[in-house]
């Protein structure tokens, strides 16, 4: 398992365990009490450590290059996914995903951000870069998912969209804003979780959602914290600063009224126990579509409007 740098002193100690069990194995040799002492010593120093995360070390989780992405939690919470493409406009954008699929045998329809394992997964969906044609795309998969009356869940997870000349060209700008509006008037429940970076416009694309959830090391921020640390002090070595300013992470956003739930994640990370996670995001989807299944399109629409003017009131 890749470490952070703060992880450092567990993943010595996880090495040191697996080592001695190692060594023991198949010889008549019990050092079963000193592997237990270790164990003990293992959970203590990762709840010392995981229990005081700062808001860059957050970041740096959510971040992981392990961390379940879109796909991947779409295969362990869902079935029968059939993959829909292009905005019949420009073309296919694979830094979005979406879909039909089943969620505990019901229809849904599922969007969500998708990053790559390594550089050539990552170039083919820009590193969950969306562009224009990909929120176009998002947006008519919701007026389809309206069009047959179905729910629909988000999964949010980008640095933020793609600001490259092409995407300006294309009309970025115009897409998200147009989203914005549009998901305003969807007359469907919308459940929006980031189960990893919720960064910029380009998280909130997809974002106006019934019910926001963030996971336990996600962050949802208006700028990423190199970005503002470069703006405001011309140094994005500063990003750790810079990050606990903004209040991004999931318990700062839950305090401000910002979102709406917090996930909490396996100790150390949604990477360390995915099928745990994907457990956990199935309770929270479940529960919160029972809740918003029982209001009528009508009162959604006013509560869903309502919750975003009083943001930052």
């Amino acid at each position: 398992m890749n470490g952070l740098d703060f992880e450092k002193p567990i993943i010595e100690l996880e090495k040191k365990i697996q080592e001695l069990k190692s060594f023991t194995s198949g010889k008549k040799i019990d050092l079963s009490s000193e592997v237990k002492k270790l164990e003990e010593k293992l959970g203590q120093l990762k709840k010392d450590i995981y229990g005081k995360l700062n808001a860059w070390q957050r970041v740096q989780i959510a971040r992981h290059p392990q961390r379940p992405y879109t796909l991947d939690y779409i295969n362990m919470i869902m079935s029968d996914f059939i993959e829909l493409h292009g905005d019949r406009s420009f073309g296919d954008d694979k830094a979005i995903v979406t879909g039909f699929a089943k969620f505990n045998n019901q229809k849904i329809m599922v969007i969500g951000h998708q990053k790559g394992r390594d550089i050539k997964e990552n170039l083919k969906c820009n590193f969950g870069c969306a562009h224009p044609e990909g929120y176009r795309k998002a947006l008519r998969m919701m007026q389809l998912a309206q069009k047959f009356d179905l729910p629909i869940v988000i999964f949010i997870d980008t640095p933020g969209a793609y600001p490259g000349v092409g995407a300006e060209e294309r009309g970025q700008a115009q897409a998200i804003a147009l989203n914005l509006r549009e998901m305003t008037s969807i007359g469907v429940p919308i459940i929006a979780i980031i189960i990893g970076e919720g960064g910029s416009g380009g998280a909130l694309g997809i974002g106006v959602a019934d019910k926001i959830c963030v996971l336990e090391n996600a962050y949802y921020s208006v700028i990423s914290p190199e970005g503002c640390a470069a703006i405001l002090w011309k140094d994005s070595s500063k990003a750790p600063e810079a990050a606990e300013v903004l209040k991004l992470t999931a318990s700062d956003l839950l305090e401000r009224g910002i979102i709406d739930e917090i996930i909490l994640e396996p100790l150390g990370g949604a990477h360390r126990d995915p099928q745990k996670m994907a457990a956990t995001i199935k309770d929270v989807i479940n529960k919160n579509l029972k809740e918003l299944k029982a209001i009528s399109s009508e009162e959604l629409l006013k509560l869903r409007y309502k919750k975003f003017r009083n943001m930052g009131a």
